[in-house]
């Protein structure tokens, strides 16, 4: 059975005062007014920790009482900085096998309540008792995972990376939504104050609060469900053979591929998950947009830009975005679904885009999902 996308909304992200509740219940708001308020039988909520972070529990039963749901089903799912990710994906396989006939769908994150040592540790849970034991941290561990990737395709990857961020912020500066609106030249970025070298403060993703929604329901449109894919690798870094390419987001490519019947040559555009500015390298390499150690070349030749071959993150991602961490993966979605529908406004690539795909990392690339939406009805 088709679905699709009928209502996204991204949310304002940033440092705001309401609580993880009102910001899940302002999107979900705005969402149910889009559909004309039309029966909702399924709310799926993702968020990665609403008890540790924003001091709430029993997440699904506070915002549907909100927004006065209390005839639908409802579930909460995590998958650390992929829960928005999972949340899409669990609502659409309840509609794809008709238990639901139509879903809102969810995500949200409640991160700047809590000093950000402490949110460093909640965050450092998703990692290996091992890692989190000796201390290790999510910039840490990113900053090894950057220190290899230049080793084996040289120093040009470090230029690269100072180009993502001012890309990302570029982007930025055109969403009403976004935390970081304000662009940021090369030389800002190179000599921001270190985090994790080689990694600086402008490389690396802030803390966030934010929430997104979006509605689906059977049949086609231009934001169709085309493929789905989720991938797992070692939880331990050390227990990887390969840590400059992420294991779980090459199989999950795999599966959303094969699920909607199409090539990478065949996507005109993405979302990648770009916590870290060497992410966004691995990412499009991982997805299959070019070749291992090529991404380098194609973030300095502009060839990611909005007007490029291959837009990435024209939203500004998340670092231009802001990362409220389970959050996120649902923005990613609801930015790609409102390209397809034509409601991206001033964010709006060049081309009239097909097909579009989001990739979300959970943890430090353990657990990660890529969806494919576009046009028509799909293998989903």
């Amino acid at each position: 059975m088709p679905v699709h996308v009928t209502a996204a909304v991204p949310g304002k992200v940033g440092r705001r005062p309401e609580t993880l509740v009102d910001l899940l219940a302002e999107v979900g708001t705005t969402a149910l007014e889009q559909i004309g308020r039309k029966a909702v039988d399924l709310v799926v909520i993702g968020s990665m920790a609403a008890g540790s972070l924003a001091g709430v529990e029993n997440l699904v039963g506070h915002v549907t009482e909100r927004l006065n749901l209390d005839d639908a089903a409802g579930v909460r799912v995590e998958a650390a900085s992929a829960s928005g990710a999972a949340a899409f994906h669990t609502a659409v396989m309840e509609v794809q096998g008709g238990y639901a006939r139509r879903a809102l769908v969810l995500a949200g994150e409640k991160m700047t309540g809590l000093p950000t040592p402490e949110v460093t540790r909640i965050l450092a849970r998703t990692l290996h008792p091992t890692e989190e034991a000796i201390g290790a941290t999510m910039p840490a561990l990113a900053a090894l995972v950057a220190q290899r990737y230049v080793t084996r395709h040289g120093p040009a990857a470090i230029d690269a990376w100072n180009d993502v961020t001012v890309q990302a912020r570029r982007a930025a500066s055109g969403n009403p939504n976004a935390q970081f609106p304000t662009p940021v030249s090369l030389e800002e970025v190179a000599h921001s104050r270190p985090i994790a070298p080689p990694l600086g403060l402008l490389h690396c993703a802030a803390i966030s609060d934010g929430a997104a929604a979006v509605v689906i329901e059977p049949g086609t449109g231009p934001a169709t469900v085309l493929g789905l894919g989720q991938g797992l690798d070692a939880l331990a870094v050390v227990d990887r053979p390969e840590v400059t390419s992420f294991k779980a987001t090459r199989g999950a490519a795999q599966r959303a591929y094969e699920m909607a019947r199409v090539t990478r040559k065949e996507i005109d555009f993405a979302e990648l998950h770009d916590a870290f500015a060497p992410f966004a390298l691995i990412d499009l390499e991982d997805v299959g947009i070019c070749g291992a150690g090529e991404a380098p070349t194609w973030f300095s030749k502009g060839w990611t830009g909005p007007d490029g071959k291959f837009p990435v993150n024209p939203s500004g991602g998340i670092l231009g975005r802001g990362h409220p961490v389970g959050a996120s993966g649902l923005l990613q979605l609801a930015e790609v679904a409102r390209q397809l529908r034509g409601e991206a406004g001033p964010l709006a690539i060049r081309q009239s885009p097909r097909r579009g795909l989001a990739q979300s990392i959970g943890g430090l690339g353990v657990h990660n999902f890529v969806t494919i939406l576009g046009a028509g009805g799909g293998a989903a």
